[in-house]
């Protein structure tokens, strides 16, 4: 960050720290959070990672927090009785989403309908090294189940043998049943196994095909999130997408990195412990569930 951009950012902070102290602290209705911090209202400070810090810092509700993560079990072993779980945290703390795999997704849809609260699911995961046509439908299934929002990992594989053409139609066959039928579409780069010139490749191929978001991990990978792919992963898609932390974000603290890198979604296992901490409460002393 220059130092002029720094500058620009802090007198952000600072006025939006006056402003809301200047009015009724009054929550509006998209978010549930203080009316002056609202995030549509300061999209593109929001972008940048400072409007989800003044947010924190000015009082904002806990469902700030919440509302940005999906609540995460991705096991191969986990049971119904762990995403009925699962489904009843989500519930309770408000998260976006559930992220869950394809065969969970229809008990998760029955599970939360009319909480407020999404189901996401992931296709081709969590090595990405299937074909397009079989994402098609994996994507297209989900959905059917209920899905609105979908992590597909890319072809790693073909991203690295330079093969951007077959990247590029492997991420177009989700993004585009995900804009037929209204479903929130999320790239996952795997960045752990990218040089910095890969990353900004699948970032660029990503937006090229229309997805709304890209991420940065499966959870499965050599590597989590980390505040520099983060910070990359924005100055590439700049304001028009979304960024998705996920993998090894364990508490507030590295909510808040992820946050002022630029991601407006984290994707944990431990939202609960999370939230709690953002509350001020201590939390529970249950074990994280893991990936």
């Amino acid at each position: 960050m220059t130092r002029d951009e720094l500058q620009r950012l802090i007198d952000i902070i600072v006025e939006e720290v006056a402003a809301a102290s200047a009015h009724p602290a009054a929550r509006c209705a998209c978010h549930s959070v203080v009316a002056e911090c609202c995030p549509d209202r300061l999209q593109g400070v929001l972008d940048a990672g400072a409007t989800r810090v003044g947010l924190h810092a000015a009082g904002g509700a806990p469902s700030g927090i919440a509302a940005m993560i999906d609540h995460t079990l991705l096991k191969p072993d986990a049971t119904r009785q762990n995403i009925e779980d699962l489904c009843r945290e989500a519930a309770q703390f408000k998260f976006a989403t559930v992220c869950v795999n394809p065969t969970w997704v229809a008990l998760c849809a029955r599970l939360l309908a009319g909480s407020g609260v999404g189901v996401c699911s992931v296709v081709g995961f969590p090595l990405g090294a299937t074909t397009a046509d079989a994402k098609g439908y994996e994507t297209q299934r989900v959905i059917f189940d209920g899905a609105r929002e979908i992590d597909m990992v890319i072809n790693v594989g073909a991203l690295k043998s330079g093969d951007l053409r077959t990247a590029e139609r492997d991420i177009e066959a989700v993004t585009t049943p995900c804009r037929q039928c209204g479903a929130l579409s999320k790239v996952i780069i795997e960045a752990a196994l990218l040089t910095d010139d890969e990353k900004v490749t699948a970032c660029t191929l990503a937006k090229a095909a229309g997805a709304d978001y890209v991420k940065t991990s499966t959870g499965f990978g050599p590597g989590g999130a980390t505040v520099a792919d983060v910070a990359l992963m924005r100055r590439v898609v700049g304001a028009e997408m979304g960024v998705k932390a996920a993998g090894g974000v364990r508490d507030l603290e590295g909510v808040k990195a992820m946050i002022a890198a630029g991601a407006t979604r984290v994707g944990a296992s431990a939202g609960v412990k999370i939230v709690q901490q953002a509350r001020g409460e201590q939390p529970a002393a249950a074990a994280t569930r893991g990936y």
